[in-house]
């Protein structure tokens, strides 16, 4: 008789445990569902994809984009049924390009990594569809498709030349990051020295054309000071296409919170990247020795002999989740507003990621995971993608009366550093 009441403690804990387990099992998994439900009526949009320079760069078949067949279940993070499984209804499809080597010619350089791009839009019409403007978005989503835009990681793409911005545009780019980690003749980098204190006159022209032309301004890898001073000049809404939020994790190319708290008034979106050293201070710490190795290394063979040799001989390497980029989308939802929070992976092809953001069929994942959190409908849905459609609606009207009454800007570097 004693045994059988001490054991009845016993059991009636493991039982708790036990329905404690299944009711947070069927939790996640109604969250999930809902998720997917939320990622089905509205658009998801995600900000950057290096897709195409993963293309150029396959050992086999570098540039090939028949033989990078995204029908079947590729070898990276990316393929069309993936994309479809994470909801994924608009792309940017980031045509990167580095900056660090100035003798292979950045503009003959970019045109190819367009050129890849868009003959991937046109490769699986079934799937994607290229999009010009939000309508564009919401109308490729309303048949089934991936509405595919392109984004350019860099403004050394365009040698200082108002002229090659317009051409870029008129190729279908909508957005431009005004560096990426090489400090231009008109704008600093966060990863390189600065020498400008912000963005020169140039600098400043260069904004103000992409106003006109309804390009995007993205501030993801630029100095604070640029930051500023982009916010300062533009009048349409700016975007980070992947950034996270230094408070939490204090690498360089996360967004300070005195900027998240201007985007009101600017109605721009910081799209929250996975990247596990952006999202998890613990891997930023680890990866801290590794960056001085990679500083100055565009994105190659050379990038990765380096990084692999390094996690070899760095073990354990510290881990980011899913979790971990929750956080990031809560604080800029908490610094700059609900309005003002966005999705930009920046999947790469290279495993980089955090647990349960594995590939692009995962975005679900980070759904459920705020829901679980409390997040509603409204505001899943600002998150997903209309909150990055009201800033592309907002830069097309800006566009459209700057049109009406400046023509096109012929400023050179050299005649606004004279004056």
């Amino acid at each position: 008789m004693y045994r059988r009441f001490y054991l009845l403690p016993v059991l009636l804990t493991m039982a708790a445990l036990i329905s404690g387990c299944t009711t947070e099992q069927q939790r996640n998994e109604n969250a999930l569902a809902h998720a997917h439900k939320i990622l089905a009526e509205t658009p998801l949009i995600d900000g950057h994809n290096d897709l195409p320079w993963t293309i150029r760069n396959l050992e086999k078949t570098p540039m090939d984009v028949e033989a990078y067949d995204l029908r079947q279940r590729t070898p990276h993070d990316t393929d069309i049924e993936r994309l479809r499984q994470g909801g994924v209804s608009a792309q940017f499809w980031s045509v990167y390009i580095p900056g660090e080597k100035p003798e292979q010619g950045y503009a003959k350089v970019q045109l190819e990594q367009i050129d890849i791009a868009r003959r991937l839009i046109e490769k699986y019409p079934e799937a994607f569809e290229l999009a010009l403007t939000a309508d564009d978005i919401e109308s490729a989503h309303a048949a089934g498709k991936i509405g595919s835009l392109l984004g350019m990681e860099g403004g050394h793409a365009i040698e200082n030349s108002l002229g090659a911005l317009r051409s870029f545009y008129r190729l279908g780019v909508r957005y431009m990051t005004l560096t990426h980690n090489v400090t231009l003749d008109w704008a600093d980098a966060v990863m390189d020295k600065a020498r400008h204190g912000g963005l020169t006159e140039f600098g400043k022209e260069v904004v103000k054309e992409m106003n006109r032309l309804g390009m995007l301004i993205d501030l993801s890898h630029v100095t604070p000071d640029v930051m500023r001073d982009a916010l300062e000049v533009s009048q349409a809404p700016i975007i980070f296409s992947h950034s996270s939020a230094f408070a939490l994790t204090n690498h360089r190319r996360n967004v300070p919170d005195e900027i998240l708290t201007r985007l009101p008034e600017n109605g721009g979106v910081v799209m929250v990247t996975f990247i596990p050293s952006f999202v998890s201070q613990e891997v930023k710490d680890w990866n801290v020795a590794l960056q001085k190795l990679l500083h100055g290394i565009p994105f190659d063979d050379e990038y990765r002999r380096i990084t692999n040799e390094y996690k070899a001989s760095h073990q354990p390497v510290p881990k980011a989740t899913v979790k971990h980029v929750a956080d990031h989308i809560e604080h800029v939802r908490k610094m700059a507003g609900i309005d003002h929070v966005g999705i930009g992976s920046d999947f790469y092809g290279e495993g980089d990621v955090p647990e349960g953001l594995e590939d692009v069929s995962k975005f679900p994942n980070l759904f459920a995971e705020l829901i679980v959190r409390g997040w509603t409908d409204p505001e899943l849905k600002k998150l997903a993608g209309q909150n990055l459609l009201r800033a592309m609606r907002r830069s097309e009207a800006v566009a459209a009366s700057l049109q009406q009454s400046r023509p096109a800007s012929t400023a050179t570097i050299e005649t606004l550093a004279s004056n």
